[in-house]
């Protein structure tokens, strides 16, 4: 791919495509044009790249041409109506929404997992979910290890993996009700303020909902283990932003506390906050902005000989979404 890159930003307005636009700029990605693409009513707003004000556009089929990256975070009905207008234009998509995760013919990436899969793309790469990002950062490495053959993980999912109005309606509540007033509902169906309740998503057949069972289908994909056991629990708690995990994994070699921390210590994207003296562990009022995986609580499973239990934290925004799509940019410069 030439230097310098014309990249489009879709959904440039929203809480994903701000984080897009910043890491790109922290990063130093080589843009030489810009892009920023949103629905009708962003339309004008202005939004600063590298000092220089940009005017967000209405997206069209033609708002890709000359475009040599696009970068998707309008969700799963946008992607699937503009991303076969801008592969058309030549452009690659990086999407961040649902739309094509699954599909045969797309590679779900993450760098650090899977990225020889980027070589096989057709135009469109996809954004894993972000708590499937997170987790699979620190379990790929001991993965290549010994092996895993099951995991069992509960989520910790901050406001802001529903978007900046969840995020907003998490600090309203939160203001409601210190002031004795009622907390009123509007993006998420429960109370989020002082409270915790199963993801906000439609419960499937099998009693999983549609994250959990992103979560499954999705890391067995970039793990190219069809058959990998998984066991995921979904919960929405009231923290801004930063999902956090409690994983608990089986392996089919045996892999100590102490193997797999002095692994975790060298694996990129991963950094050990593991401190049992202190009782210091990776808490979302840290890991968020971060762009590594905060990994701790590191012990061996006492209820099972070949099981390994850790806590993880990592920014939803960053590492879930919007850095993830920059590095998979990188990736394909570089390549």
């Amino acid at each position: 791919m030439k230097q310098p890159v014309h990249v489009a930003v879709l959904g440039a307005t929203g809480a994903v495509g701000v984080e897009v636009l910043k890491t790109l700029e922290n990063r130093r990605f080589p843009v030489g044009q810009l892009s920023l693409l949103a629905s009708e009513r962003s339309v004008g707003k202005k939004m600063k790249f590298r000092g220089q004000e940009h005017i967000v556009k209405q997206v069209t089929p033609e708002s890709f041409q000359g475009a040599d990256i696009a970068i998707f975070s309008a969700g799963a009905t946008r992607s699937r109506e503009f991303a076969p207008y801008a592969v058309r234009a030549g452009a690659i998509v990086v999407d961040n929404s649902s739309a094509f995760r699954m599909d045969p013919d797309v590679p779900l990436v993450v760098p650090e997992v899977n990225p020889n899969d980027l070589k096989s793309h057709k135009g469109i790469i996809a954004n894993p979910n972000c708590s499937a990002a997170i987790m699979v950062v620190p379990l790929w490495p001991l993965h290549q290890r010994a092996r895993i053959k099951r995991i069992v993980v509960s989520t910790y999912q901050a406001a802001s993996g529903a978007g900046a109005k969840a995020m907003a309606e998490l600090e309203s509540q939160a203001r409601d009700v210190l002031d004795g007033k009622a907390a009123k509902k509007e993006v998420l169906p429960h109370q989020i303020a002082f409270n915790v309740f199963s993801h906000n998503t439609k419960v499937a057949d099998n009693g999983y909902n549609e994250e959990e069972n992103k979560v499954i289908e999705e890391t067995r994909k970039m793990f190219h283990e069809p058959h990998l056991a998984i066991c995921p629990t979904c919960i929405r708690v009231p923290v801004f932003r930063a999902h956090s995990e409690s994983i608990m994994i089986e392996t089919v070699k045996k892999l100590s506390a102490a193997e797999a921390r002095e692994i975790l210590s060298r694996s990129p994207g991963v950094k050990l906050v593991d401190d049992r003296e202190k009782n210091y562990f990776p808490m979302p009022i840290e890991s968020s902005g971060q762009y590594d995986v905060f990994v701790g609580r590191l012990r061996d499973d006492l209820s099972s000989p070949n099981a390994l239990a850790m806590f993880v934290s990592g920014d939803q925004l960053l590492k879930g979404a919007a850095l993830n799509a920059v590095q998979i940019a990188e990736w394909l410069l570089k390549h």
